[in-house]
């Protein structure tokens, strides 16, 4: 064979690059089937499928693990509740009850703080800044070598970009207004908005509309305009806050059970990966394309959109910074991962400011003059 040919063969079978990018690809039965097991595992998401955005992800990942592995290595994926509810996913995978997961870390915050880096931190990195730190600066390895003590493995499998900071009953214009407010918020967010005075809820996302219907709770979060539009929370309160500050950009786990992992032959383990990294950029995508015209509509059915004040910012800031500070002070891993953070945020908004920064803002201005349709 001369080397043209070689060089197309060679093509012809590398299907793992193209999964990345289009989610599709199948591989040629010379380069994996030929050889690969044939497994049967299951998937617990931490959310319910109503949620075609959150929950679909772990949809799309298990689809492109099959195809990639030309239908040997099949992943049934379960929503919240069908086998373990949100709360039980680690100790779940953990104990093997299923193989794997998709979910939030943060939301095993209660656990140990180290969870929260793996999805987000009140004042920390945007999606990009997220996928930067954990691909290139060191991130995954010290998440994994945080989330071996739990005997799993983690790779980010998506992203939601900044979230907005939800619904409320009342305006919110001072950080006096907040006081005594019930506000379903999770973990981390919680904790610092409590320095405020803000009541946390930790309810599930199927029970926040029942929760702010009969006023058992005063405000609640959920993502965005396209997720919290399907939940309806529009229906049960008029005032929409942006930003979320505590999710400047949510990053989601693929989780594998670490003995199941070790288990796996290296040509799926590359897969799983792969599929993982796909379903990360394919879910920030989808919320970006869906989230504009889910917000006109809520403004045009008469939300009322609005901005926490640089009051409100300043001290949920402040309160974050010695919130961090404690959580160091009582967890060692924490604080190691806590330091790498802070050292790569402060880079990237450094490099962030000038030229996206500079472009956005510009075109942000264009936006605002009505020039952007001319």
């Amino acid at each position: 064979m001369d080397r043209r040919s070689n060089r197309r063969s060679f093509v012809k079978n590398a299907g793992l690059a193209a999964a990345a990018v289009g989610g599709s690809a199948t591989i040629a039965a010379p380069a994996i089937a030929q050889s690969a097991p044939e497994l049967k595992w299951r998937l617990t998401s931490g959310f319910p499928k109503a949620l075609d955005t959150i929950y679909g992800g772990a949809e799309r990942f298990a689809k492109a693990v099959s195809e990639m592995t030309d239908g040997k290595f099949q992943i049934q994926v379960f929503a919240s509740g069908e086998i373990v509810p949100t709360p039980g996913v680690v100790d779940a995978v953990q104990n093997n009850t299923v193989e794997m997961a998709h979910t939030a870390s943060y939301y095993y915050f209660g656990k140990e703080p180290t969870f929260a880096f793996g999805a987000a931190v009140p004042f920390c990195l945007n999606s990009r800044g997220q996928n930067a730190w954990f691909y290139y600066g060191g991130g995954n390895e010290l998440m994994n070598e945080f989330y071996a003590k739990f005997k799993m493995i983690g790779f980010p499998g998506g992203n939601t970009g900044a979230q907005m900071g939800g619904w409320w009953r009342k305006e919110i214009k001072t950080v006096a207004d907040m006081k005594g407010v019930k506000f379903r918020v999770g973990g981390f967010g919680g904790a610092v908005l409590a320095k405020l005075g803000v009541v946390p809820q930790n309810i599930p996302g199927g029970d926040i509309y029942p929760a702010l219907e009969k006023g058992t709770i005063d405000a609640a979060e959920w993502v965005g305009p396209y997720d919290d539009q399907k939940l309806g929370f529009d229906k049960v309160a008029k005032y929409y806050y942006y930003p979320g500050f505590w999710e400047g950009g949510a990053t989601l786990h693929v989780f594998c059970n670490l003995d199941k992992w070790n288990e796996l032959p290296k040509a799926y383990q590359a897969v799983i990966k792969t599929a993982a990294a796909y379903a990360n950029v394919d879910m920030q995508a989808q919320y970006d394309a869906l989230n504009p015209k889910a917000l006109r509509e809520l403004v045009g059915r008469g939300v009322q959109l609005r901005a926490f004040s640089n009051e409100i910012l300043s001290a949920c800031y402040d309160a974050a910074q010695e919130t961090c500070k404690e959580m160091g002070e009582k967890s060692a891993d924490f604080k190691k991962v806590f330091e790498s953070v802070k050292a790569f945020r402060n880079e990237e908004y450094l490099w962030f400011q000038v030229a996206d920064g500079t472009y956005d803002n510009f075109m942000f201005a264009q936006q605002r003059a009505g020039k952007l349709n001319q």
